[in-house]
């Protein structure tokens, strides 16, 4: 039996952009699940705990943006990995383990990561 993919959460407000890489972690192989801004996100992550990545931009619209997200995440479910993107300079403030790709980002540079962040819990 093949066991599941890991399931990534993409967070971003721009809907294109957001598809792009929702169809990036797909065709890797990875389950997806898509939300807008940072407070559907983290109603994503309250009612379903198969997420194991969040892949997320900075800049959003909503009560909190991607970097807020990203502490949050990190601190309330450690076991998530989690990679954000922007066309900004490199957030501060951000938990060590988060990891940071500059827009326009290359997939395989970001899917490895992906890959090292959602590997299988021993």
């Amino acid at each position: 039996m093949i066991p599941p993919q890991p399931l990534v959460l993409v967070v971003d407000d721009d809907v294109l952009e957001r598809m792009g890489a929702s169809f990036m972690f797909s065709d890797a192989g990875y389950q997806v699940i898509e939300a807008g801004d940072a407070d559907a996100a983290l109603r994503f992550f309250e009612t379903n705990a198969d997420i194991r990545l969040l892949f997320t931009d900075v800049s959003m619209p909503g009560s909190i943006n991607g970097s807020d997200l990203a502490r949050q995440v990190t601190e309330r479910w450690p076991l998530v990995g989690v990679i954000m993107t922007s066309g900004r300079p490199f957030p501060t403030g951000l938990p060590p383990s988060v990891r940071f790709h500059s827009k326009p980002y290359e997939p395989v540079d970001v899917l490895r990561h992906a890959r090292e962040m959602s590997a299988p819990l021993a």
